[in-house]
């Protein structure tokens, strides 16, 4: 049986590669990132990368848009609510 998912396990998206550049090259504060959708639709972060947001900038504000100029603003909290994050652990 063939079981199939959307978790891109072996995959990096787009989100965490500009974090964890961003982070790499000593940025502590990230304010906001924009995530551009090619179609009408506004494309949202996977899980993998809403919880990279949420550890390295909780409180950004999340700019989508997509190819229709269209723009809707969002916050990580919004995105990824009830989190689990370097505060949890014990």
């Amino acid at each position: 049986m063939n079981v199939e998912n959307a978790s891109y396990g072996l995959t990096i998206c787009a989100e965490r590669v500009a974090i964890f550049k961003a982070v790499s090259e000593g940025h502590t504060k990230i304010e906001k990132i924009a995530i551009v959708s090619s179609s009408g639709e506004f494309t949202y972060p996977c899980g993998a990368c809403r919880q990279v947001l949420n550890e390295f900038a909780g409180s950004a504000t999340v700019i989508l848009a997509n190819n229709r100029g269209d723009i809707k603003t969002t916050t990580v909290k919004e995105l990824l609510p009830h989190s689990f994050g370097p505060g949890d652990l014990a």
